[in-house]
């Protein structure tokens, strides 16, 4: 099939190829009619912008890369998503490349492949210790970029959600509900955001005289939710009156963990996650969780990207987070009366066990 070109546009639409390349790289000076004539054409012979030779040219290519870990996660592919759909209005692309590893080798070599690409800007949400975060800053400039998974100390732009409000929401949460035997299940210990919420999880209990009764570090997936909920629901001295979990889907493996070893959800253990997933609000019970606005979060790092020559001093963007209070949660008072209920009746059930021996 022969290759459309700019000069066939220009053919159809009637117009010199100089005004379609006004057009396509939204110059001035093209009045609307002309415009719409352009665009009619190119839709007509399926004409797409050779991006490439765009470059080459010179001309800005109004291409974002974005460096993310697993899509497989709620929270990465969420923000990816608003992401896309932020450039797309702004007449922008992205172009996505997903670590598997977050050593500093596998970070250099995805960013040089960006930077290959003549991206204009780039938007890192990989968790990175400081000294990572500023080397990969210094290897991309002057090309503009934003981090999302760093600390307060990192010293370079970032865009992050305010993790010791959302650890003290959650906390706060269920001492207002009367609990005081509060386990914790965080994210992994190399996630600079999975340390900030278990460090304030510690400080807020800390603050109410309390510690907490057990704690282990899952991997963001249901399946380590699901296992490191049954060592908890089985070391702890005392069992948790409720478990704070590190983010939604480890949340979904502790409730499926308790359903298995008939503790009720929120009858017998209160659960609190973290991010407020899509799919939160269809567990059963419905998960009370911290929520995290992802979408926001994507749509700000674009427009940071995209206005980043207005940028002066290195700044860190915090977001707020919020609860959202749902069914995974009760008042302590409740859940012992349960209990008591739960043993009397198995109390009841051996009673009657016997006296059915006897018959």
């Amino acid at each position: 099939m022969k290759t459309i070109t700019l000069y066939d546009v220009a053919s159809l639409a009637g117009v010199s190829y100089q005004t379609v390349s006004r057009v396509i790289n939204d110059a001035e000076h093209v009045s609307a009619r002309t415009r719409e004539k352009v665009l009619a054409a190119m839709a007509e012979l399926h004409y797409v912008p050779n991006r490439g030779a765009q470059q080459l040219a010179g001309k800005r290519s109004k291409t974002l890369g974005l460096l993310t870990t697993d899509l497989a996660l709620h929270a990465p592919s969420q923000i990816a998503s608003a992401v896309k759909s932020r450039a797309g209005q702004a007449s922008a692309s992205v172009i996505i490349s997903m670590l598997e590893q977050h050593d500093a080798a596998s970070c250099v070599a995805a960013l040089q492949e960006l930077l290959a690409q003549r991206v204009e800007g780039v938007l890192i949400n990989v968790p990175l210790d400081d000294a990572l975060a500023q080397q990969l800053a210094a290897q991309v400039h002057p090309t503009p970029v934003l981090f999302l998974d760093v600390g307060e100390t990192a010293g370079v732009n970032s865009l992050v959600f305010d993790a010791r409000q959302g650890a003290r929401l959650g906390v706060e949460h269920l001492l207002a509900q009367g609990h005081r035997r509060i386990a914790l299940l965080g994210g992994p210990e190399t996630s600079v955001s999975a340390r900030a919420r278990f460090t304030g999880w510690v400080t807020a209990l800390a603050d109410a005289g309390l510690t907490p009764c057990a704690s282990a570090c899952g991997d963001w997936s249901a399946a380590s939710g699901y296992e490191k909920a049954h060592g908890l629901l089985s070391t702890a001295a005392q069992p948790p009156q409720a478990i704070l979990v590190a983010n939604d889907q480890m949340a979904l493996g502790v409730m499926r963990a308790c359903a298995e070893k008939g503790i009720a959800v929120p009858g017998q253990i209160s659960v609190v996650g973290y991010d407020d997933t899509a799919d939160s609000a269809w567990f059963s019970p419905p998960l009370t969780t911290v929520r995290q606005a992802f979408k926001e979060a994507g749509e700000q790092s674009v427009d940071w990207l995209l206005n980043a020559s207005e940028q002066d001093a290195v700044n860190q963007i915090c977001l707020p987070v919020t609860l959202i209070e749902r069914l995974s949660t009760a008042p302590a008072q409740t859940q012992e009366v349960s209990g008591e209920v739960l043993a009397r009746r198995l109390h009841e059930l051996a009673q009657l066990a016997v006296l059915l021996d006897r018959r």
